[in-house]
Order: structure tokens, then C-alpha cells, then sequence
């Protein structure tokens, strides 16, 4: 008798679990979006142009989006960053200007932890392609060099929630450093004539990794409400050190950025018949 009764208190805990609703399915994860604008100062080193540093000021533009996705029974996110930055800097005499610019794109994914209700931990991979461009304007043979990289990176993040009595701040520390890739790069003194018409490639597609490259992004954001609309501000730190065929790059870069950013999701199949179209934010 105590075993049938035990099977039947099983039986409904077991139904009862089934009939629950999953929310995490249930309700829809928005996507976060956030687009920023940020001018700064740049530092810039290229030995296959010229042995100094040139130094000025750049502006970029930054479009981040970050939703969660089933995978790990919804407890990854995936991050999407499009960012496009130029700038113009100049030599210690003000004799020559580098004219740069670069466009890259990253997509990461990261599984979350919440040690604390209002802390969430964020740690994962991306991939990374890097596409720019220096030009120096004194130089007569070799006036640009151009700039790919490809690579596997390492990323953390932290979003803290901050309340000033009933005025919430969302607080945001990210760091990103690629561990494994590839890059493009001339051999010293080599012209983009012998490399692209004479078919002189050789070792111009370099492995990198922490022997010859080293490079991070820090970024840190704070997101606060103005009556219906959210902003953000940043500051964003991009390092970047190469060492391959005997040319040295390096190219450091400050940005104070500012922008808005919503939140949205699909209202396709199933959930453009629901009533009640709530939402599970990626990101608060």
C-alpha cells in the first residue's frame, strides 16, 4: 500500500512538473541594441611607413547587439559587434599625416552566470576579422599599407546593477583579447606591386598569436534611462602590437563614446499570436 501510494505521489509531482510552463521558452528573449558614436586619441606606429609615432585624434561609430539563445538551456548569449573607426595623426614635427581607417566585426558567444541578483557574469570566445588601411602622405614608393587580421578571441564581461534610490544604472566591464589567428603583412621594404602583380606573396599570411601579437579591447559602458528613451555612454581602449617581418605595428586608440539603445524582438509565428508579447531581456 505504501508503495502504490508512493508511485501515485510521483505520478502527479511528475504531471505536475509537466503541465508547468517553461518561461524561459515561453517568453521571448529581446535583442538588445546599442549604437554609439565616440571620438578620441590615437597613437600610431607602422615601420614599414615610417619609424615614429604619429599621434591625433579619430572618431568611430559602434553598433553592439546581444541576445540569448537556446543553446545550454538558455543560459548563452550572443554578442554581435560592428564597429568602423578613421582618424588622421601626424608626426612629432607636424611634417607628415597618417591618414587611417578600419572596419572590424565580431561575433561571441558566452555563457552567463548570477552570482548576486543584480550582478551577471559573462565569459566566452568570439572570432574577430579585422580589415584598415594606413596611408602616410609623404612617402612617395610606399605610401599605404594595408591591414586583415582574423582571429579567435578570449571574453569576459560584468553587468552590475546599480540603484540610486529609484534611478537604475546599468554598469558594464568588458575585456577581449585574441589568443590564436592570422594577419596579413609585407615583408619589410617589399612594394604591394611585387606582392599583388608579380605574385611575390610569400610569408605575407602570418599564424599570430602571443609571440608576435598581442592586442585587447576594454570596454566599459554605463546604460541610464532619460524619460523614455535609454542612453549609453563608454569609453572604449583598443591596443594593438605586431611584431612579423621585421615591422613593428602599434596602434592605441582612446574613445569616450555616447549613444542610445533599444530593445526588441521578432513578432513572427508564434509570437505575433500571443496577446501579451512579454520579454526577457539579454542584457538587464
Amino acid at each position: 500500500m505504501r508503495t502504490a501510494c508512493l508511485i501515485a505521489l510521483f505520478l502527479c509531482l511528475g504531471l505536475s512538473l509537466m503541465a508547468q510552463p517553461d518561461n524561459k521558452k515561453e517568453e521571448p528573449w529581446s535583442v538588445n541594441e546599442g549604437t554609439l558614436i565616440g571620438i578620441g586619441g590615437y597613437n600610431i606606429k607602422d615601420t614599414y611607413l615610417s619609424p615614429l609615432k604619429y599621434t591625433g585624434g579619430g572618431a568611430r561609430i559602434l553598433n553592439e547587439r546581444m541576445k540569448v539563445v537556446s543553446w545550454g538551456d538558455y543560459n548563452i548569449s550572443r554578442q554581435q559587434l560592428i564597429n568602423v573607426d578613421v582618424a588622421s595623426t601626424s608626426n612629432p614635427a607636424s611634417t607628415s599625416n597618417d591618414l587611417s581607417g578600419f572596419v572590424d566585426y565580431s561575433l561571441g558567444y558566452h555563457y552567463r552566470f548570477k552570482p548576486l541578483p543584480s550582478l551577471k557574469i559573462l565569459t566566452g570566445a568570439s572570432v574577430r576579422g579585422s580589415l584598415g588601411f594606413i596611408y602616410n602622405t609623404r612617402n612617395g614608393n610606399n605610401p599605404a599599407t594595408l591591414k586583415a587580421d582574423l582571429d579567435l578571441n578570449l571574453s569576459a564581461m560584468a553587468i552590475y546593477q546599480l540603484m540610486i534610490k529609484d534611478y537604475p544604472l546599468y554598469l558594464r566591464y568588458q575585456v577581449e583579447t585574441p589568443f590564436l589567428g592570422a594577419l596579413f603583412s609585407p615583408h619589410y621594404g617589399q612594394s604591394y606591386y611585387e606582392i599583388f602583380n608579380q605574385g611575390n606573396d610569400s610569408g605575407t599570411i602570418q599564424f599570430s598569436s602571443y609571440h608576435n601579437k598581442f592586442a585587447m579591447r576594454n570596454y566599459l559602458t554605463v546604460d541610464f534611462p532619460i524619460g523614455n528613451v535609454t542612453m549609453r555612454a563608454g569609453y572604449l581602449n583598443s591596443l594593438y602590437y605586431t611584431d612579423v617581418n621585421n615591422i613593428e605595428v602599434h596602434i592605441v586608440s582612446h574613445s569616450f563614446m555616447i549613444g542610445f539603445v533599444k530593445e526588441f524582438f521578432s513578432l513572427g509565428g508564434k509570437n505575433l499570436k500571443k496577446k501579451k508579447h512579454l520579454f526577457r531581456s539579454a542584457y538587464y
